[in-house]
């Protein structure tokens, strides 16, 4: 193998890895209807098993981006997918719904070693700044993709084998990316990084758990004092983090980066925009099964459009933001998907699939240069050394913005749900508590009710509303992207780095068969 076609090689097994990270944070979706009829688990203990995940992620990344750059990135990398195999046979042969949120924390805490170690990894294999877009693009199609190519891997699974399935997946193909990274994939670090801070890393856990326990639990249950104490303490924590980073010599996120408008725009923009996708595609997948009575496998190869089409925007990404610029490209693109999620919300109301499938593939086409865009603008804003804390915080964005979307729009969602329920007082108090979970225990205890028809029109009524809001928070975040974010973002924004890539183009063009001939095998 060349050393170019190396490269590429060792950009497929990271690709490969965060794919299935991505695959696992959606997968579940689908396994809910049988998961809930295996284990028996409440709305809130529901919302934990889809949230925890990324909490767990979320709090670990900045330590674990840093960690990276410390010890070795390729060392961490395999570290991490040896913990999400084995975390993952805990949580497909999960007793009770205490042992799978456990199983499904401790799978975040393995997530949190990979996803900035692939990330980085992928800036120091290409430190030149046309290449080095082209493999985020790469890398950020397995990631969408990934993300939306989880309900269709759940369907057939879940059509011939039990719910824990999609966990038991994950054993093999981190098998292959534990064997790929390690012929793959060079090992790479910060040269002169300094001491490793243990009470900035704790602070940074301290900050973001909190903060974001509190967010959900006061969506799901209301303002409380153990949530203000929550709140207030992750600040507090945040706070000394902050001041802590300032003083350090070697701090574990250069935080004067959030002063930049660039900088702090696109990890604004990120967080939005994962928020309003992850929050909804977390039920859209409970409504093609509950509500349009499609089998697990026939919902996955419905929600294909999305994954297809953001899966394909990867060979016009470059061009796109080559053309636009970072800042007018990624907001173009959230507006699209807004554009998107207002289809998809039509599509929810009316009968036939012809609707839902425009709205997903609108939603690909968008989501696919965005995540390229924010994640290249964050990344470029600093140097290779640096890669690893830089990707925690683009991977951070990512997280929090799963957890929270998850969190509040399901919480709007299942509020809505029971507010236009019909009138169940004629209902045995088990059987009314039942339908009000959610429409998965409805479903099973009403069991072809003539109420189920109400329940599932409530559902149905309640997901659009959430569509509809999504594409306003969309709409923000595009436009917070065009005016904060400029063309060329980080160190690229010089005028002689800005000649550099302009000198590069004809060369960069000139590579995108080689790239597109390389992956197509994958």
């Amino acid at each position: 193998m060349t050393s170019n076609g190396r490269r590429w090689g060792a950009l497929a097994a990271l690709t490969l890895a965060v794919t299935l990270l991505a695959v696992d944070g959606t997968v579940l979706a689908l396994a809910v209807p049988a998961l809930t009829a295996d284990l028996a688990p409440t709305s809130n203990q529901l919302l934990w098993i889809g949230d925890v995940y990324s909490f767990a992620l979320a709090g670990l990344l900045i330590s674990m981006g840093t960690l990276a750059d410390r010890i070795g990135r390729k060392r961490l990398l395999l570290i991490g997918v040896t913990g999400f195999g084995a975390a993952s046979l805990l949580a497909a042969f999960a007793p009770g719904p205490g042992w799978l949120i456990a199983a499904r924390a401790l799978l975040g805490v393995a997530g949190a070693t990979l996803m900035p170690s692939t990330l980085s990894l992928v800036r120091n294999i290409f430190p030149e700044p046309r290449r080095r877009t082209r493999a985020i693009a790469i890398w950020s199609a397995g990631a969408s993709g990934g993300a939306a190519l989880g309900p269709l891997a759940g369907g057939l699974l879940l059509e011939h084998f039990w719910w824990g399935s999609v966990f038991v997946i994950n054993v093999p193909i981190m098998l292959l990316v534990l064997v790929a990274v390690a012929v793959l994939v060079p090992e790479s670090r910060d040269p002169a990084p300094g001491r490793f801070d243990p009470l900035s890393a704790l602070l940074s856990v301290a900050a973001i758990v909190p903060l974001v326990w509190a967010v959900k639990d006061a969506a799901h249950s209301g303002v409380s004092a153990s949530v203000l104490a929550a709140a207030l303490a992750g600040l507090a924590a945040g706070t000394w983090f902050v001041r802590r980073q300032r003083r350090l010599a070697s701090p574990l996120i250069d935080v004067t980066l959030f002063a930049r408008p660039a900088f702090s725009g696109t990890v604004a923009a990120s967080v939005i925009a994962v928020f309003a996708f992850s929050g909804l595609l977390f039920f859209f997948s409970q409504y093609l099964q509950l509500v349009r009575g499609y089998s697990p496998l026939q919902a996955g190869l419905r929600e294909l459009p999305l994954t297809l089409a953001s899966i394909a925007v990867v060979v016009v990404a470059v061009r796109v933001m080559t053309r636009l610029g970072v800042g007018r490209a990624l907001g173009l693109s959230l507006l699209v998907t807004a554009a998107g999620f207002v289809v998809l919300t039509a599509g929810e109301g009316a009968g036939g699939y012809g609707v839902l499938a425009l709205g997903l593939i609108v939603i690909g086409l968008g989501v696919g240069i965005a995540f390229t865009a924010s994640t290249d603008a964050i990344l470029a804003s600093v140097p290779p050394e640096r890669a690893g804390s830089a990707s925690a915080v683009s991977e951070m964005a990512y997280e929090l913005g799963v957890a929270t979307g998850i969190a509040l729009l399901g919480t709007l969602h299942t509020m809505l749900y029971r507010a236009w329920l019909p009138d169940l007082s004629a209902l045995p108090g088990t059987v009314r508590t039942a339908v009000e979970e959610s429409l998965a225990s409805a479903s099973q205890a009403l069991n072809g009710d003539a109420l189920l028809a109400g329940a599932r029109e409530a559902f149905a009524d309640a997901m659009q509303v959430t569509s509809a809001v999504a594409a306003v928070l969309l709409v923000i975040a595009g436009v917070l992207a065009w005016k904060l974010v400029p063309r060329h973002a980080g160190p690229a924004a010089s005028p002689e780095a800005g000649r550099h890539e302009a000198g590069e183009h004809e060369a960069g063009e000139h590579e995108a068969g080689e790239v597109v001939g390389t992956i197509r095998p994958m």
